[in-house]
């Protein structure tokens, strides 16, 4: 594959959907869960989606239920909390694997274009590594997906530009959207 553009998912109805019909956004692909440490990531990825759509973002939501069962709901019930409890607007697909034999082939895609290279230094960033080995031990040398809310910047060209693991201060990451919607 060349870019991004050239992968079809499906949305949360099971619709397919060409990611080339985003060429000339940049794009913030997150792969999520509601029950989720991070699940709060919500509230500035709709934040960001609210104020920076205009300028040509878009935000791709994709659960996932691989880490720990923290996305167990049907697409229905996963996207009626992300609206009620966030007021999230972004696009919802399906959701999907992102490790092992059956991930999905844009996250194994995305996820070799910028590979793991782990959560950073401090106590709770180590503790979220000794506990995502744990986890991700099963899926061996595809393990592509560290974590949920695991953020890809993709640019207007549909080349991947950034990894923003979940740890990474959603300052930084909304920083580097702004900068890629300015170029």
């Amino acid at each position: 594959m060349a870019n991004v553009y050239d992968f079809t998912v499906k949305d949360r109805k099971g619709n397919e959907v060409k990611l080339s019909d985003y060429t000339g956004k940049v794009l913030l692909i997150v792969n999520t869960a509601t029950g989720c440490g991070f699940t709060p990531h919500y509230e500035p990825l709709e934040a960001m989606y609210k104020e920076l759509r205009e300028k040509g973002l878009e935000i791709l939501d994709f659960p996932c239920n691989q880490f720990a069962g923290q996305a167990p709901g049907s697409e229905d019930e996963i996207h009626e909390f992300c609206t009620l409890k966030f007021g999230t607007e972004f696009p919802q697909f399906a959701k999907i694997d992102v490790n092992g034999e059956t991930a999905d082939p844009l996250f194994a895609y995305l996820a070799t274009e910028k590979p793991f290279n782990g959560f950073g230094k401090g106590i709770k960033n180590a503790a979220l590594n000794k506990f995502a080995a744990m986890n991700n031990k099963k899926f061996g040398d595809k393990t592509y997906i560290g974590w949920n809310f695991t953020k890809f910047l993709v640019n207007r060209e549909g080349k991947v530009v950034a990894r923003f693991e979940p740890t990474e201060d959603m300052k930084n990451v909304r920083e580097a959207v702004v900068a890629e919607l300015a170029k």
